[in-house]
């Protein structure tokens, strides 16, 4: 990492490993019952939010109160952007009140890339529209790693609406460049054309996706982003394309089950998918706030592990 977070695809394998093995630290603090750290004191983070968030916000939130920041939260829905102010004019007038870290989710695609190099302070994509979803696609690579040991060999199938979602672009990104191999599958109308050119296999079929794979990755049908007539219903949807535990086993008995959330119970997957004992859902939640706690302290010293993390 440079000054700014703002994807997985220009990061390097090393880059990505680093920032892991910082979230590993980190997570050694959330286990303590003191869990605050001195390593962001005197540093303000201020999160400003273009669309709704639970899991990514709080998180964000969190790992900066835990770290002794001064943190904030902008909605957009209660700011100057009502009143007609552009979004760099937004993150100017954030930067000029000393904040030296934005974390930020915008509906459209590049936003974070836009803004970054006319401000000082650094900026950390919290989710752009279907572009990436960096620190999303980092714990899940982190839970994954946990659970498996690394990632050389690992089939892992994602699966579900492909077509809106940043987060797998993140997690193609990340995995292939640690050595998963990637697969995807999903109605033909949620996988968008040239999925392949990012080294990943697509299927039509989810079972065909999930043959073999070691984690099993859901994501959430974006009916906000669709246009209408991509599948007749959410009924139908989970009746051919929707995880249970029938289709489940067309996956390695032992393969993780994941998503980032929040889950549409009865759609992407069947509530004994979700409850399952294979299910690292609420570990990936808790891996969330690691790895955002490690991706600001690192930003707040250039990039880089300059001490240790105690």
């Amino acid at each position: 990492m440079k000054k700014d977070l703002l994807g997985l695809k220009d990061l390097s394998a090393d880059e990505i490993n680093e920032i892991l093995s910082a979230a590993e630290m980190m997570k050694f603090v959330l286990g303590q019952k003191n869990k605050k750290t001195p390593h962001l004191q005197g540093r303000t983070v201020v999160t400003l939010f273009y669309e709704n968030s639970t899991r990514t916000r709080l998180s964000f939130e969190l790992a900066a109160k835990y770290m002794s920041a001064n943190a904030a939260n902008i909605s957009a829905s209660g700011s100057s952007v009502q009143k007609g102010e552009s979004l760099l004019d937004t993150v100017r007038t954030i930067d000029a009140m000393g904040t030296d870290i934005i974390v930020m989710r915008h509906n459209m695609s590049g936003a974070p890339h836009i803004i970054a190099p006319h401000v000082n302070a650094s900026i950390v994509n919290a989710g752009d529209g279907m572009n990436e979803h960096p620190t999303q696609a980092l714990l899940d690579m982190l839970t994954i790693k946990e659970k498996k040991g690394g990632f050389k060999g690992l089939k892992v199938a994602i699966l579900g609406d492909i077509e809106h979602s940043r987060v797998v672009r993140s997690n193609i990104y990340g995995l292939t460049k640690l050595g998963a191999e990637v697969s995807v599958g999903g109605p033909a109308t949620l996988v968008p054309e040239g999925m392949e050119n990012l080294g990943v296999k697509v299927f039509h079929s989810v079972q065909e996706a999930m043959v073999d794979a070691d984690v099993v990755m859901g994501l959430r049908i974006q009916l906000e982003r669709q246009k209408s007539g991509l599948f007749p219903s959410v009924r139908e949807y989970h009746r051919f394309f929707g995880i249970d535990g029938k289709r489940l086993k067309f996956a390695k008995p032992d393969a993780l089950v994941m998503h980032p959330g929040p889950v549409n119970r009865g759609v992407e997957f069947s509530s004994s998918v979700v409850d399952c004992g294979r299910s690292v859902i609420n570990e990936q939640v808790t891996n969330g706030v690691a790895v955002r706690m490690a991706v600001m302290y690192m930003l707040s010293r250039g990039g880089k592990i300059n001490e240790a993390i105690d």
